[in-house]
């Protein structure tokens, strides 16, 4: 996992935004184990707790969940999950600006599909 910790977002969810990353990406896999809090802070130079509440955000998602003694463990159905919550959020925070700020330049439906699809040919 390759996390750039920066300052654009709290570090707990760049540590979750990582992990689902990592298993979007099969870096991780449905069953996997995670990294501990304490690697995340050895790793990444960041406090064990600050690790742990972006841990603790997934397992209260349904993503992660602990096995006594272990570990933390990647949940199944976890992948797809997270590729619905992110599709969500992709439409609401994205496209619908995208839209709105198209509305306001009279750009129409259709050449916005010819943008979109102009993409392809760069």
């Amino acid at each position: 996992m390759k996390i750039l910790i920066d300052d654009s977002k709290p570090i707990y969810l760049q540590v979750a935004e990582g992990i689902e990353d990592d298993l979007l990406n099969g870096i991780i896999n449905e069953g996997d184990q995670v990294l501990s809090t304490n690697q995340f802070a050895v790793i990444y130079g960041i406090n064990p707790a600050t690790a742990g509440k972006g841990i603790n955000m997934l397992v209260d998602e349904g993503v992660l969940f602990k096995k006594r003694g272990i570990g933390m463990f990647v949940k199944e159905g976890a992948k797809e999950y997270i590729k619905k919550k992110r599709k969500k959020d992709f439409f609401n925070d994205y496209l619908c600006k995208m839209i709105s700020e198209a509305k306001k330049l009279d750009i129409t439906t259709e050449e916005l599909i010819e943008m979109i699809n102009s993409i392809d040919d760069k």
